[in-house]
């Protein structure tokens, strides 16, 4: 886990000539232009967080550990935060 970098740069590729926001600002830096598209809608000094799950939610075949399917990827992350909150 890591805090990405929210850089005005990366918000411009939300940017749209026919709507008010895209919700994709495409392949390049597209964990961090979704965690933007998200912070849109999120009001000032509430807490929140982007948990960029696209690449590893669903395994095509079992390997090891990992059944087949639906991964699970970030439930167990969450699990423990909830948990460990003062």
């Amino acid at each position: 886990m890591w805090r990405l970098p929210l850089w005005p740069e990366y918000r411009k590729q939300l940017d749209s000539d026919i709507a008010d926001i895209k919700n994709s600002g495409g392949r390049p830096a597209g964990t961090i232009t979704a965690a933007w598209f998200l912070k849109e809608f999120v009001e000032d000094g509430v807490e929140w967080a982007h948990l960029d799950i696209a690449g590893t939610a669903w395994a095509e075949e079992a390997t090891g550990w990992q059944p087949k399917g639906a991964a699970g990827v970030g439930v167990r992350l969450i699990h423990e935060w909830l948990r460990n909150r003062p």
